[in-house]
């Protein structure tokens, strides 16, 4: 059995598909499928199942699917332990963010590379449910979200980071209370756009406007927050967001009104990884730097 074979099915699980799947690992797709077959006939199991309407796998091929994950990341973090080891200031770390906490993303990567001058960061913007199964798969090594999504009883170890705080914000051409804060029977009078439904964020905000016995006037719903940034800087609409989701320099591009929401619940936002009986030097290091930011002061208002 080669490292080869695993690298293979782990693509093949990824892809679900032959051709995609020998593109990716750079070799002809008979030379994949005769990789695959190898595997089988080296472990006496059926992995794949090969039908022209399903393609998927045993349930033996699902363990050894299992097994190969691990294996491939132990060994990538046995190579980045020995380049660690060896140049002190460097390797590759990928990171999973929640959209609400999009701003912290760059307060963490400069603490990193405060740390690890040299560390090569890839950073991939999902839902918590994605970061979670991307963190299971060990396709990233660390999630930023809310922590009541992470399951109690999961193998994840968590930090709390800061508590959330939503605000109501508008362009100075929308017309809100004079003071500085605000009620979700007001904020359901304006026009408002807002994150989509599937997000945790907004499924706060709909709960708040529930408990409030009121319904929100909703003329923009998207996933995008430079969208919601764009309808903010425009003047037309205003938006419920986290104050770590709130456009970056909006005190010097184009002033925004902020009403604090009350009362407003404060759900913790932090740091997930997979709890793992050996860490590499770089994840140890990278941890311990991320779990020091602190947050909560700079993001009240």
């Amino acid at each position: 059995m080669f490292l080869r074979q695993l690298s293979y099915l782990v693509a093949l699980d990824r892809f679900r598909h032959f051709s995609r799947a020998a593109e990716h690992c750079g070799v002809s797709q008979p030379a994949l499928s005769a990789a695959i077959r190898q595997l089988e006939h080296e472990l006496g199991v059926t992995v794949v199942l090969r039908n022209r309407r399903v393609f998927g796998f045993t349930a033996e091929g699902e363990r050894v699917l299992a097994w190969a994950k691990q294996s491939i990341a132990a060994l990538d973090g046995l190579r980045q332990e020995a380049q660690f080891a060896h140049e002190v200031a460097g390797g590759s770390l990928s990171i999973g963010t929640m959209p609400p906490a999009i701003q912290i993303v760059p307060l963490l990567m400069e603490s990193l590379r405060a740390a690890v001058p040299a560390l090569h960061l890839s950073v991939n913007v999902a839902a918590s449910a994605d970061i979670l199964r991307d963190l299971g798969d060990q396709r990233i090594q660390m999630g930023l979200m809310y922590l009541d999504q992470v399951p109690a009883d999961g193998p994840f170890e968590t930090r709390h980071l800061y508590a959330e705080q939503l605000v109501l914000a508008a362009s100075s051409q929308v017309s809100l209370p004079n003071r500085t804060a605000c009620r979700w029977d007001e904020a359901a009078r304006l026009p408002l756009c807002l994150l989509g439904r599937s997000m945790r964020s907004r499924q706060i905000v709909d709960a708040c406007f529930r408990e409030a016995g009121c319904e929100p006037a909703v003329y923009l719903e998207t996933n995008s927050l430079e969208l919601l940034h764009a309808e903010l800087q425009a003047g037309r609409l205003a938006t419920i967001l986290p104050t770590a989701a709130l456009p970056a320099g909006r005190e010097t591009v184009a002033p925004l009104q902020i009403r604090r929401l009350s009362p407003c619940p404060t759900p913790g936002v932090g740091l997930v990884r997979l709890r793992q009986p050996v860490v590499t030097a770089l994840m140890a290091r990278s941890w311990e730097v991320a779990c020091g930011l602190v947050l909560d002061d700079a993001l009240k208002l």
